[in-house]
C-alpha cells in the first residue's frame, strides 16, 4: 500500500509512521513531539481537516498542513 498523508487517514484507526515531508525545521518540530518514522499514531478526532492523535502515548492537535508532512 502507498502512504498517505495523515489528514487522509480515517479516525479510530492506528497507523505506522512511514516518513516526514517538508523542511527540515518542520521535520525538527514533528521529530520533537514524538512524530518518527517507525511510531504508531492514532487518529482520535477530525475538526475541519485539523487533527487529534495519540502519538507515543501523548495527544497532540495537529493542523491540516502539519498533518499533510507526516506519511502512513
Amino acid at each position: 500500500m502507498a502512504a498517505m498523508p495523515l489528514n487522509m487517514a480515517h479516525g479510530g484507526e492506528e497507523f505506522v509512521i512511514r516518513r516526514i515531508s517538508g523542511k527540515e525545521e518542520v521535520r525538527r518540530h514533528l521529530e520533537s513531539m514524538g512524530f518518527v518514522a517507525g511510531a504508531l499514531v492514532k487518529v482520535v478526532a477530525d475538526i475541519g481537516g485539523n487533527l487529534i492523535v495519540n502519538v507515543k502515548e501523548s495527544r497532540v492537535a495537529l493542523d491540516k498542513s502539519l498533518a499533510s508532512k507526516i506519511f502512513v
